[in-house]
């Protein structure tokens, strides 16, 4: 409800693709977000970072894959699940980057008054990231910095 004398307007909303990793609700902003897709091939990168799984070929445009789970510190994905997996593609300094998660939910609108700050308590990994975390039904949706997310790759 708007508070008196204020409209609620279309600024006071964000949207955001939302997706799994290792049972956590994630979302970036849906304007960062270039592509969905189901990688076919993922090329290995020798002695590259940990969490850079490879490189794909997206309609001619080489890709580096950013394997979430690791990125997030999380447990590697069981063996069985490298065909369910989705890369969420986004954009940085004219540089393409897929994020390889568990799965893509929706698009979803939230109302950016509702964001509240990453507790304290997070793990450091996790708090650089943090954008915001946003209450969603009986879970939490932890929104993410992409340029954060981006620019500390491969610090493991």
């Amino acid at each position: 409800m708007a508070e008196a004398g204020k409209t609620r307007t279309d600024e006071d909303q964000a949207a955001y693709v939302t997706f799994t990793v290792a049972d956590h609700y994630f979302g970036v902003p849906v304007m960062r977000v270039q592509d969905i897709l189901t990688p076919d091939a993922i090329a290995r990168v020798p002695l590259g970072p940990p969490d850079v799984r490879g490189l794909i070929n997206l309609r001619g445009r080489i890709v580096t894959v950013i394997d979430m789970r690791t990125r997030l510190a999380l447990d590697a994905a069981p063996d069985d699940a490298s065909s369910t997996r989705r890369c969420v593609t986004v954009e940085s300094d004219g540089e393409f980057y897929t994020l390889l998660v568990d799965g893509v939910g929706d698009v979803v609108n939230l109302n950016e008054r509702d964001r509240e700050r990453g507790p304290a308590t997070l793990d450091p990994t996790w708090r650089e990231l943090v954008d915001g975390v946003f209450r969603a039904g009986d879970t939490l949706l932890v929104t993410l910095d992409v340029e954060r997310l981006l620019n500390i790759r491969g610090k493991a």
